[in-house]
């Protein structure tokens, strides 16, 4: 955008701010089309594209571009005002990286140390594209801003050793920062508070949610509003809370998690859903307003939908889900947790949607099946295998924008053209 354009943006926000926040989430802006964070503008994973290829030949869709140099990592891309973003760890550290929408490098800059994750190493955050600035988090905690024109930094701080962080476990930072209004939101954990709110222009630390002291665990933040006010869905491995606009916590249930919970959560009216794999399984929460008080009700804790990071998305009252050790992509009705259909697919993998399909991406072989969205059953309708397979798990989740379809795969990125002709 030019500046003059975001002048007035900036302008009609200020004015409008108030009625915007009771109207529903703000967020991170990019033009039409744009994915401008992670799972996309609602942080759904769920591409507003339409036009789009509704059966595949053979072959796949026909590949647009392969871009190389952006790194070891894991993180998916960001696509706003006409360029490219993504994570990786480059020779002189753990990096954000800006490419054109042809996939060549723009410029790359430094976020912190490479490496860490446990036996995974490498970058675990999606950029979040912001207008004229752009935020990121390395896997030891270092959060940046940074120009998006050339990758100047801006500020930055580190959730570890300046905000106190705490995680569940070891294998580094995952969280892709949430821009909401004036303010980016991140999970630092530990006893300052599991959520903190910055100021997004400086990184001046605004409020915490002293109230949530929950370790970090590797899920994102989710903006809601239910009850006509505007909260952030924050998910743990001890609970899932509702953190309001001022860092006070509006409600919390209990909910257990093992070894890693990942996945981000869903939200519908005043239901939340949370899934998580290790023989977790599926929670929902109703989220009730009496006055100004919330209470969460349980209204089941399941075994058939048990995503490790794959992802869910909610469709039409139905959620689907790569589910259990094998991977079995399902789906279940969000209502009562029923099991509508289950199909191993093309197994254990991450999940996209656009225009009445899902894109869901196999971890082992990187290959994408094109499945039909709908709870009467399994339905594909094509098959897409990726060239120059690394060996590591293909763990970014696929990305959908104008009529593309974008796939990472550490060093590589790959550009699919998906458009009906």
């Amino acid at each position: 955008m030019k500046s003059n354009t975001l002048r007035r943006i900036g302008k009609s926000l200020f004015i409008f701010g108030a009625s915007l926040v009771l109207a529903g989430t703000v967020p991170a802006r990019g033009a039409e089309g744009d994915w401008p964070q992670w799972r996309g503008p609602k942080r759904d994973d769920i591409s507003t594209e339409t036009g789009l290829l509704k059966d595949w030949p053979s072959e796949g869709p026909p590949l647009a571009w392969k871009g190389t140099g952006v790194g070891e990592g894991f993180s998916s891309v960001s696509i706003a005002g006409g360029k490219i973003f993504t994570m990786g760890d480059l020779k002189d550290g753990s990096s954000v990286i800006a490419l054109d929408m042809a996939g060549k490098k723009l410029w790359s800059t430094k976020v912190g140390q490479p490496g860490g994750g446990g036996g995974y190493p490498g970058t675990r955050c999606t950029p979040t594209v912001d207008a004229d600035r752009v935020y990121a988090i390395g896997q030891y905690g270092d959060l940046v801003c940074l120009q998006t024109e050339d990758g100047k930094e801006v500020w930055r701080t580190n959730l570890e050793s300046d905000l106190g962080g705490e995680m569940m476990s070891g294998w580094g930072y995952s969280e892709s920062p949430l821009v909401d209004g004036d303010m980016l939101l991140c999970c630092p954990g530990g006893k300052r508070g599991t959520v903190a709110a910055l100021d997004k222009k400086t990184g001046k630390v605004l409020w915490r949610s002293t109230k949530l002291q929950d370790r970090a665990a590797y899920s994102s933040l989710v903006p809601a509003d239910i009850g006509g006010v505007h909260q952030f869905i924050v998910f743990t491995d001890a609970s899932v809370s509702g953190v309001g606009a001022d860092g006070a916590v509006l409600w919390t249930a209990a909910r257990k998690g093992k070894t890693a919970v990942i996945p981000t959560p869903v939200v519908k009216d005043d239901l939340v859903f949370v899934t998580s794999e290790y023989g977790v399984g599926c929670n929902c929460f109703k989220i009730t307003k009496d006055g100004d008080a919330f209470k969460a009700e349980q209204v089941y804790a399941k075994k058939d939908m048990e995503v490790k990071h794959g992802g869910i998305i909610l469709l039409d009252g139905y959620v689907y889900g790569s589910s259990g050790g094998a991977g079995i992509l399902s789906c279940v009705e969000l209502a009562s947790g029923n099991l509508k259909w289950k199909d191993r697919s093309v197994g254990k993998g991450a999940l996209a949607y656009a225009d009445g399909r899902l894109y869901l991406r196999a971890e082992g072989s990187g290959e994408v099946a094109l499945v039909e969205a709908t709870p009467d059953g399994y339905k594909e309708h094509g098959r897409l295998k990726q060239p120059d397979r690394s060996r590591k798990e293909a763990w970014a989740h696929p990305v959908i924008a104008g009529g593309k379809l974008y796939l990472r795969d550490q060093d590589n990125l790959f550009c699919y053209d998906i458009k009906a002709k």
